[in-house]
């Protein structure tokens, strides 16, 4: 699996995103054939090779005319949806300025439909982000892991006036990801990268098993005084036998809820976003039974899982620990049984066999529309399975 790893010791802006894409090998005249076809005027990708801290990177800039557009989701939208990229960059690129849309209406107390891009609807922003979006289908990583990310300190001045730094969007894009503490008296997390970074990674921590194959390294436009102001990107490949990654263990013991409110929690959890909720009898304070509920997550819905357990339970506090996993390699799958078409996952075994497990859900459907019991449709779809 070709996986990639994001290294944000200075944070990330759009253009640090776009720059490190291209510096690991996504294809530059694409990337500017695509942002021509937004039909912004005349705007244009420029590229050139920088020096920070003493320190090669690869810097892309947006030349273009002033303007003074203030534009909606919706503008935006029209102008990626008649552009020539493909579906898949839209989508992305959509993906991206949506989640942005969602946090500006929520610092503004707007809604999405009249929420006014600023700072983040300057064609160099769109450039920044529509770039990105293509860059990063070009790479064809199947996943993205990124590291905690600094946003730095101090003031800035944005369309709305003096506000600290996380801005606010930035702090509303990054609920739920890990932060690094940072000294630095500078913006480093810009609201555009906190967009890029919160659509497109898939996990968040120090780099995971893997073989690294090509670096890129894209630059900021701000000289640091400390370090270089810098984004790499790591790519490579993971065994997708044996892969790795990080979650999170949320736990807290009960002794004075009942058992449905525990079941509804535990519905609350999973359609929130965990990946595994499971109870656990045990024997509490002065012999009275309890429940250990426990939640395996990804860190970044942590806070929101802790909320709804704080909520539905009552709990006075939920202990939680970082857990490092070792995965076997999966992809969809489906076979053809004399019932119909069961889909499933298929699992990569350590010595490189593949495994067919039906999910249940397809299993159920099928069931009763043949009116067939429900063991029957998921031994065939197991006995389908060549391997």
């Amino acid at each position: 699996m070709k996986i990639a790893y994001l290294d944000c010791l200075s944070g990330i802006s759009g253009d640090m995103f776009l720059a490190a894409c291209v510096d690991a090998g996504a294809d530059f005249e694409e990337i500017r054939a695509g942002i021509d076809s937004l039909k912004t005027g005349n705007c244009k990708l420029q590229k050139s090779e920088v020096r920070k801290f003493g320190f090669r990177a690869l810097k892309v800039d947006v030349i273009h005319e002033p303007e003074h557009a203030h534009r909606h989701l919706h503008h935006i939208d029209k102008m990626i949806d008649e552009s020539s990229i493909t579906t898949r960059q839209k989508e992305l690129a959509k993906s991206i300025f949506l989640k942005l849309g969602k946090a500006e209406a929520a610092v503004h107390g707007s809604s999405l439909e009249k929420v006014h891009f600023h700072e983040v609807g300057a064609i160099d922003s769109i450039a920044d982000i529509v770039g990105g979006a293509i860059a990063w289908d070009l790479m064809g990583a199947e996943r993205l892991v990124c590291s905690p990310i600094p946003t730095g300190r101090g003031q800035i001045r944005i369309a709305h006036g003096q506000v600290s730094v996380p801005a606010p969007a930035t702090v509303e894009l990054l609920k739920g990801i890990p932060l690094r503490s940072c000294e630095i008296e500078a913006e480093l997390t810009t609201p555009t990268g906190a967009a890029i970074v919160s659509t497109l990674a898939n996990d968040f921590g120090p780099l995971p098993d893997m073989s690294v194959e090509t670096v890129g390294v894209g630059a900021g436009t701000r000289d640091l005084e400390e370090q270089a102001n810098v984004l790499r990107i790591l790519v490579g490949a993971q065994d997708t036998a044996w892969a790795s990654d990080r979650v999170v263990l949320l736990e807290t013991n009960l002794d004075d809820v009942s058992p449905e409110l525990i079941g509804f929690c535990q519905d609350r959890l999973r359609e929130a976003g965990a990946l595994d909720v499971f109870t656990t009898s045990i024997q509490m304070k002065k012999s009275r039974p309890g429940i250990q509920l426990s939640v395996i997550a990804e860190p970044s819905a942590a806070a929101r899982l802790k909320e709804i357990i704080f909520c539905e339970t009552g709990t006075l506090g939920i202990r939680h620990q970082l857990l490092d996993r070792t995965l076997l390699g999966r992809e969809p799958g489906s076979v053809q049984t004399d019932f119909g078409k069961v889909l499933g996952k298929v699992v990569i075994l350590p010595d490189g066999s593949r495994r067919f497990t039906p999910e249940f859900e397809s299993c159920k459907t099928i069931a009763l529309e043949n009116n067939v019991p429900l063991e029957k449709v998921d031994q065939a779809a197991r006995l389908a399975w060549p391997g």
